[in-house]
């Protein structure tokens, strides 16, 4: 079986030489695999270090801007000669010797195999709750979705992967029915270069795609049980606060904020019904689109 591992690179240029190193000594034992390094869009001459490390095992892709990990996965994935592929950062975080461990999961039966991150690093705190969120979001059974992995490459054909979705490959994967794996990986210290998901933004922006893509495996799938229940839920708590307003006039009580209550809960749930209707129609033509894809 020919592996791919695939190596996205933004500005690692002083850990090309390095990487080169350890894999040469892993390609020695270890003669299926095959070196993708993507080099997305570097400005410190990682592209030039790559070519002068030139090896047989080794190919180097370029983008001639920054596009993302995700994207330098899936442009390493297209020229991927190999059954599986293997996610490795450039960091020299992760040893190339533990990825035999995630292959012997696939060997198994798993369709991905996945790292659990061992050790001390700066993002643990932030990681541990990430994780416990998707773990409950998405009902995986694993401790860590974001480090090194293995998987099937047939996966990418059946998962739709957006800008800084290579993070939910594993949840995206689990929800299409595949088989998820995970193995303890030692975590080193990053030893040259920048870290580059340090801003505190990137907090944000992983919680606004965390719940992206729980929106899209639930919400867009029944969009009309959804929002149609919450829209119907709306216009029914108005009709019910209009009978008692109704009755309360009856009886010489009368309280106008009531009547923006009524207002309030029918025309939201009106809008809410409306918008369910509509993700029930986009939803008919992504279904019409996937069939007709090849």
């Amino acid at each position: 079986m020919k592996i791919s591992v695939i190596i996205p690179a933004f500005n690692e240029a002083v850990n090309i030489p390095y990487i080169v190193q350890e894999f040469d000594d892993f390609i020695k034992s270890h003669k299926n695999y095959e070196v993708i390094l993507v080099d997305d869009g570097s400005e410190d001459g990682t592209m030039a270090i790559a070519e002068e490390h030139k090896r047989p095992y080794l190919r180097v892709v370029r983008h001639k801007r920054n596009l993302g990990k995700t994207q330098a996965i899936l442009s390493g994935a297209r020229v991927a000669q190999g059954e599986v592929v293997v996610v490795f950062d450039a960091d020299l975080q992760y040893d190339p010797k533990e990825i035999p461990d995630l292959i012997a999961l696939i060997d198994k039966g798993a369709d991905i195999a996945t790292g659990w991150k061992q050790g001390k690093y700066d993002k643990k705190f932030v990681s541990s709750i990430y994780n416990s969120w998707a773990r409950r979001l998405f009902g995986l059974r694993i401790h860590d979705m974001n480090s090194i992995k293995a998987f099937k490459k047939e996966i990418l054909d059946e998962i739709a992967l957006r800008k800084d979705w290579h993070r939910f490959i594993v949840p995206l994967a689990h929800d299409a029915g595949f088989k998820i794996a995970e193995t303890p990986v030692t975590l080193r210290p990053r030893k040259f270069g920048k870290p580059k998901y340090q801003q505190k933004s990137r907090i944000l922006i992983g919680v606004f795609d965390l719940v992206a893509v729980k929106f899209q495996l639930t919400f867009m799938k029944k969009p009309l049980l959804y929002f149609g229940t919450i829209g119907f839920s709306s216009i029914a708590l108005g009709v019910a606060v209009g009978i008692i307003s109704i009755i309360l006039r009856f009886f010489g009580y009368g309280f106008r904020p009531l009547l923006y209550l009524v207002i309030l809960f029918i025309i939201s749930g009106i809008l809410i019904f409306s918008l369910a209707l509509i993700g029930e129609s986009i939803r008919a033509i992504l279904d019409r689109l996937e069939k007709r894809e090849p």
